[in-house]
């Protein structure tokens, strides 16, 4: 193993410069033709450094931020569908079916949904509700204990309107 060459004036300004550039310890290294070891002392000797701690955190604060928004936009798709599918409660129904000695098509459109039809749209309404809670709880309102007690009446109130069969 050869004697390792000393390290000079001009070692150490071209490590300020390319560390200020942004290149990291390695690609210095690479280019100086010098250890990564011989290159963080050297950055040691000036005062800088190449931990990058900083920018990750940073950079996982905005991946974070990225995805509570994205959490908050799904939420409000989600209440979207919740508030599609309640309307339909007590909206006329179209059913359809196939079948017959013909194999004919036929529709036909009943005033409301029937009681398991409507069980179903409840069904489906409060889990829009709950995943939307779950990915952007309220903050300033009662909270979801609230919002749940509310959908309970709701719900309540619908099954005695229409019959819980």
């Amino acid at each position: 193993m050869g004697k390792a060459r000393p390290v000079t004036d001009e070692d150490r300004q071209r490590v300020r410069e390319l560390h200020a550039e942004g290149k990291g310890r390695n690609e210095i290294a690479t280019e100086l033709g010098r250890s990564g070891r011989t290159i963080s002392e050297i950055a040691k000797g000036l005062g800088i450094s190449f931990a990058r701690a900083a920018e990750v955190r940073t950079a996982t604060e905005v991946r974070q931020a990225d995805l509570a928004a994205r959490r908050a936009a799904f939420a409000i798709k989600l209440q979207d569908i919740a508030e599609r599918e309640a309307a339909k409660i007590n909206q006329p129904h179209e059913y359809w079916d196939w079948g017959g000695k013909e194999h004919d098509f036929d529709t036909h459109t009943a005033p409301e949904p029937t009681p398991g039809d409507k069980r179903a749209y409840m069904g489906l309404v409060a889990t829009a509700v709950d995943r939307s809670l779950k990915l952007a709880p309220p903050k300033e309102e009662g909270g979801a204990d609230e919002v749940g007690s509310l959908l309970v009446g709701l719900f309540d109130k619908l099954r005695a309107k229409h019959g819980d069969h």
